[in-house]
This record gives C-alpha cells, structure tokens and sequence, in this order.
C-alpha cells in the first residue's frame, strides 16, 4: 500500500500551497493546524531546509463516522497534507496527502473502510485537481 497519494506540480510554493488549500475546501476539508517544519527547525535547531508545510485537514461529517467506529481513530486524525519543495528539482512542489487506506490497516478496523474509501476518493479529487489549475 501506498504512503501517499501525490502530485508534483510545476510552480512556486506558496501558489501550491494556496492551490492546495482551495482544492481541499473544494472536496469539504478545512486545514485546522499548520506546521512550518523549515521554520520549526530553523529557530530550534538552526537547521537549513527547503520549503516543507504539513497542513492538518478535516472533513467534520468523516471525522465523525471514523470517531464512531472507533474512538482511538483521532490518534491518526487530521488527515496530513504536505506540501514542499522538491530538493531534488528546482521549481518543482510536492503535494502528498496520506493515504487514508492506512487508517484501516493500521487498526485492522474493517468499519473504517467505507470513511477511508470516501476519504481517499476526497483526498485524490483534490490532489488531481491541482494539475490542471497549476500547471498553466
């Protein structure tokens, strides 16, 4: 099973990211936490990266369904959405969402298939949607 459902998109970095968060509203995410990992390690570390943003997202009504087949789910909740710079190709952003699938796997939890199903299939929409409005 895949780790991630993913895209490189051919743009800067804070247009992959305001993209990215207009494609997971699209699919009924909200972004409830945001991590700057490049600046987190800067001030504690004094350590050099490139761009790296993880975007906590959440669909409330999936959330609820996953909370409701099994209350520990919120362990694995929000769905991680990462968006960075490909340090390995200039001008290229990664945008790799978790793969929901994993929630089942993880727990072995056979009611959360249907909610990670749904999620994947939400999570993909908005990732695919993201080639054609970026690359121009």
């Amino acid at each position: 099973m895949n780790l991630a459902i993913s895209t490189p998109l051919q743009t800067s970095f804070e247009d992959a990211v305001a993209k990215t968060r207009e494609a997971l509203a699209e699919q009924g995410f909200g972004v409830l936490t945001e991590i700057d990992v490049k600046a987190t390690l800067k001030a504690k570390l004094g350590h050099d990266m490139e761009d790296y943003l993880i975007l906590g997202a959440c669909n409330p009504p999936l959330a609820r369904r996953a909370l409701d087949a099994r209350r520990q789910i919120g362990l694995l909740l929000p769905c991680n959405v990462v968006v960075r710079a490909d340090p390995d190709h200039a001008g290229t952003v990664l945008v790799e969402a978790m793969n929901p699938g994993l929630l089942v796997e993880v727990t072995g939890e056979p009611e959360l298939r249907p909610v990670a199903e749904e999620v994947t299939d939400r999570l993909q929409a908005a990732i695919d949607s993201l080639k054609p409005a970026v690359h121009r």
